[in-house]
């Protein structure tokens, strides 16, 4: 019993030495991320400070154009869209009433325009027209294989007759 018992308490004096070496090293590799961390910080910073800024977009002399196609190189001054305050982006909070709202709309969209389509697809000009489809191809399935048949019967006949003359003539 006391081996066994001095085997646990070494095997844990091992482990402690494991780990405690493991979160030296996570420690130190911790330490190196952060310092590299920083000075590319720091690079960006200076590349940000040596660039221009950005350039306004020139506004044509007279009255703005009715129409706008894009607002790509303008400033966020104002929300586009109900419910997002300027400068609202892809990692901007939505209100969750708001997001419950869009949500359920677009459910809804979808779950209206499903309807609609099996409407659509169920009503009975449709599945006339369809039934008169299948038959249609029905019969031309048929024809066609009426007349493989029939060519593959000629073929065969004719066939058997070449071999028979042939028969014959080597008699």
């Amino acid at each position: 019993m006391p081996s066994v018992l001095g085997a646990l308490a070494l095997l844990a004096l091992v482990l402690a030495v494991v780990l405690m070496l493991g979160r030296a090293r996570t420690e130190r590799e911790l330490r190196s991320a952060r310092a590299e961390a920083g000075a590319l910080r720091a690079q960006m910073d200076e590349i940000e400070r040596r660039l221009p800024a950005p350039a306004r977009p020139r506004e044509p002399a007279g009255d703005p154009p009715d129409y706008v196609i894009t607002h790509l190189g303008e400033e966020a001054t104002a929300p586009r869209h109900s419910g997002a305050a300027p400068g609202d982006g892809p990692g901007s909070r939505v209100d969750p009433a708001l997001f419950a709202d869009l949500v359920l709309r677009e459910t809804v969209v979808r779950a209206a325009s499903l309807a609609h389509g099996v409407r659509v697809a169920l009503a009975p000009e449709v599945r006339n027209r369809i039934r008169f489809e299948m038959r249609r191809e029905v019969r031309r399935a048929r024809k066609q294989r009426r007349a493989e048949l029939k060519e593959a019967r000629r073929q065969l006949e004719a066939r058997q007759r070449a071999t028979l003359t042939d028969d014959e003539d080597a008699a």
